[in-house]
């Protein structure tokens, strides 16, 4: 009951910004863990299913990958699938690998964005709060310049904003290197499994 009484003291010292920033973490932690889930679910494949797709493909046996990747949940999966299907014509499976790629990356791109817009957002707004509490206690020094306790303590509550600010920023920071870090592994596989599809088929129609 201390602790939240305490953290209840500093956000009202922190003035009205401490509002928007509250808005800002709790719009974070949403897309974080929608971001998750989403990521979980596009990752997810069945057991073995690289293994057995290199199988199927390197023994020519289309009709089994493609039955492989069909019943495999994830993203691979899906771009995977759609190129196989054009299994005859190069130019028809790079297209569709190309095209199912630019729309599973969109998919996966969905919010960074606005974790980003955070990331720059919130740190201004604490610095706004630590200016309007900055302007406060020098208005306090022109009243009563003969008690600086009170212009430092309306200091010190000040930076409340600004500390606020940068925690969130930290937290979308931490968050949008994360999900890059997973978009780009999944983009890479994606890369790598279909390169290897396409010089398969070249093989075959030398």
């Amino acid at each position: 009951m201390d602790s939240i009484r305490e953290a209840i003291r500093l956000f009202q010292q922190g003035g009205l910004v401490m509002y928007p920033l509250l808005l800002c973490s709790i719009y974070v932690v949403a897309i974080v863990l929608e971001r998750w889930r989403y990521y979980r679910r596009s990752n997810r494949q069945s057991p073995g299913f690289f293994q057995h797709m290199q199988e199927k493909i390197s023994n020519a046996d289309w009709a089994g990958a493609s039955k492989i990747c069909e019943q495999s949940p994830g993203v691979v999966a899906r771009v995977l699938a759609a190129g196989l299907r054009y299994r005859g014509d190069i130019a028809g499976m790079k297209e569709a690998f190309e095209n199912v790629t630019a729309w599973e990356s969109a998919q996966l791109r969905k919010q960074l964005g606005q974790l980003d817009t955070v990331v720059t957002l919130a740190p201004l707004l604490g610095l706004l709060g630590t200016v309007a509490g900055m302007i406060g206690s020098f208005s306090v020094f022109n009243v009563n310049n003969s008690n600086p306790a009170a212009i430092t303590g309306g200091v010190g509550e000040a930076l409340v904003a600004t500390a606020t600010g940068l925690s969130v920023a930290v937290l979308a920071l931490v968050s949008h290197s994360y999900f890059c870090h997973r978009l780009d592994a999944l983009i890479t596989e994606i890369e790598k499994s279909c390169a290897f599809i396409i010089e398969n088929v070249k093989g075959e129609q030398v």
